[in-house]
């Protein structure tokens, strides 16, 4: 059964929730900007101190008693909004659907498998914290409805670059040639305290609200293969498509050794530090989306690139209904971007949250896509999971128990929409775990036996990360300084390791153990709390699956207080590979 777009039945339940809403927001809004104003940003600070400006005081005194006197005037109106509100939630789907019709349908197919039974895909996740604004603040973030604004515009302008990689045709080194990103304009370094400064994506669209049409940029993909000095012969192809129309059929395997410049690789695992989002994500995750107008915002500055994108994910009011053990006030934060269309997706809420996270609907996402068809015409499928864990620092047992549900639910999922006739050619699971593999007080999480069914690419085992891994966690009170404020000199700060120990939050140590970090002779990586791994035991057998890069993403400097991650997997098929 195809999705809906809508997460309400029909149109009288979507009216009630409408004017319910209606009722509530301004109350909730006159709320958070009374808390706002009390709290500022470190930015913030700083720029009263830059423009000696003393009237701040004078402003949350006013203002507090502004906000508080809306709020109180209000409230009745809310209270009135939350009766009609709260119990159409028991028969709400977890999940608005928006989808972009294309111009063809080969837009939303991946021709790789079907003409060279090769194709790669890329993933990314990304926490954002767009809480609202008085929340945010809290994580020395601020300007959510802004903030959400410029994200979508450097994701956007990162996905629709041309793709370039410069290889040497040779089994020997020659060395690297050129920067995969050098070629292109340079990212606007303002921080988002410059908001007025935004860089605008480099995409344009037409939109027909009567039809809903929109004309997906097409963005180049290159590979160039240069000889070295023994070879007189040099080739260049330039598919002039977008990644999801080709696999790697008709272009040369590029020797694993001689990698663009900028990409490293140790362990049998190439990885980088990008100032830009890679080239041609097909699927995007994003976590702490709470606020729903920031969502919206976001589904705006995508939807040119990602057709298939479910937003709004997770459940509200008594949970389950007509029990009020649990009232979730936000939903689970979860955001789904997809190039390919979403055959079917699910959303399971964690039942065992508790203190301020027992107020979000935290859960898991399960998704299946379609990616197209292979040499025999088959149906080839991919599995994307995205969740959020339990954030409170100590509390390991809960996430643990978390783990085990995600790993069930995702069993569950895959077992109840599993058909007989299609290939699945990934499974993937990302998100924010909240908690990393190098603090002693997250051993029990580090040890849970996910990590034996899903592969970690930066992971050498439990508590110890690869040598050349960095952390996904950023120090909250250094987020606008100059060494972390714009892509570049994030890039620059987390590829010295000395820099590195000032920004990027240290492990937590186990209660009543002094912390010894590093062990001699070991790098200084820090909380990497952003996870993507994928696993191989239930992709089809004929399958055969290659890291092709893990990247560390600066481009949303000064935006969040995490690094977003990505991962670009090949997947080659056996051509006579025709059943599991």
């Amino acid at each position: 059964m195809a999705l809906q777009t809508s997460p309400f039945p029909n149109g009288f339940v979507a009216g009630i929730h409408s004017v319910g809403w209606a009722f509530i927001l301004p109350c909730f809004w006159f709320l958070d900007r009374l808390i706002a104003v009390c709290k500022s940003t470190t930015l913030e600070r700083t720029q009263r101190v830059e423009q000696e400006c003393y009237l701040h005081p004078l402003k949350v005194f006013f203002g507090s008693i502004i906000f508080f006197i809306l709020f109180l005037a209000t409230a009745p109106l809310a209270f009135l909004g939350l009766l009609l509100w709260a119990p159409v939630q028991a028969c709400r789907r977890p999940f608005y659907y928006h989808r972009v019709t294309p111009s063809s349908p080969e837009k939303e197919t991946h021709m790789g498998f079907e003409l060279g039974g090769k194709a790669s895909f890329g993933f990314a996740t990304a926490n954002l914290c767009l809480l609202p604004d008085s929340l945010a603040r809290f994580n020395n973030l601020g300007h959510t409805q802004l903030r959400a604004s410029a994200i979508g515009q450097r994701i956007v302008q990162g996905l629709c670059r041309p793709h370039i990689r410069i290889f040497v045709d040779s089994p020997s080194s020659c060395g690297t040639l050129s920067p995969s990103n050098s070629i292109f304009p340079p990212v606007n370094s303002s921080t988002y305290g410059a908001i007025d400064r935004q860089v605008q994506p480099p995409v344009s669209y037409n939109s027909d609200s009567a039809e809903g049409n929109v004309s997906i940029p097409v963005s180049n993909s290159h590979v160039v293969c240069v000889p070295c000095d023994d070879t007189k012969e040099s080739c260049t192809e330039s598919p002039n498509q977008n990644s999801n129309q080709h696999g790697h059929a008709g272009q040369r395997s590029a020797p694993r050794a001689l990698l663009s410049q900028g990409l490293h690789q140790q362990d049998d695992v190439p990885w980088e530090v990008s100032a830009l989002f890679p080239a041609n994500v097909d699927i995007l995750c994003l976590e702490e989306v709470f606020d729903k107008r920031a969502a919206k915002k976001l589904t705006e500055a995508l939807r040119p690139v990602f057709g298939h994108i479910l937003y709004d994910i997770g459940v509200y009011a008594c949970q389950p209904p007509c029990r009020c053990l649990s009232f979730k006030f936000f939903n689970s934060g979860l955001f789904l971007a997809s190039r390919f269309p979403v055959l079917e997706a699910q959303y399971r809420c964690f039942p065992n949250s508790s203190g301020e996270d027992a107020l979000a609907a935290k859960g898991l996402l399960c998704a299946k896509v379609l990616i197209g068809q292979n040499q025999k015409q088959k149906k080839v499928v991919g599995y994307f999971n995205c969740t959020h864990l339990h954030a409170p620092e100590g509390d390991g047992e809960i996430r643990c128990e978390q783990l085990s549900m995600v790993t069930k639910w995702i069993s569950d999922f895959q077992a109840a929409n599993k058909e007989p006739d299609e290939d699945v050619v990934f499974d993937v699971l990302c998100g924010d775990f909240n908690f990393d593999n190098c603090s002693p007080d997250d051993t029990q999480e580090q040890n849970h036996s996910l990590f034996e069914d899903y592969r970690d690419p930066c992971r050498a085992g439990p508590g110890k990360e690869k040598p050349w891994v960095i952390g996904t966690l950023l120090e909250q009170p250094t987020l606008y300084e100059d060494d972390v404020n714009t892509p570049e000199n994030l890039q620059r700060t987390l590829e010295s390791e000395e820099l590195r120990k000032q920004y990027i939050s240290p492990p937590i140590p186990a209660k009543g153990c002094p912390l010894v970090y590093p062990e001699s002779g070991q790098p200084w990586i820090g909380r990497r709390i952003d996870y993507i791994l994928y696993r191989e035991n239930s992709i089809s057998k004929h399958c055969q699956t290659e890291i092709e890069e893990v990247t560390f993403i600066t481009h949303l400097a000064g935006l969040t207080d995490h690094i977003p991650v990505g991962l670009r997997l090949n997947v080659a098929m056996d051509s006579d590979g025709g059943d599991k």
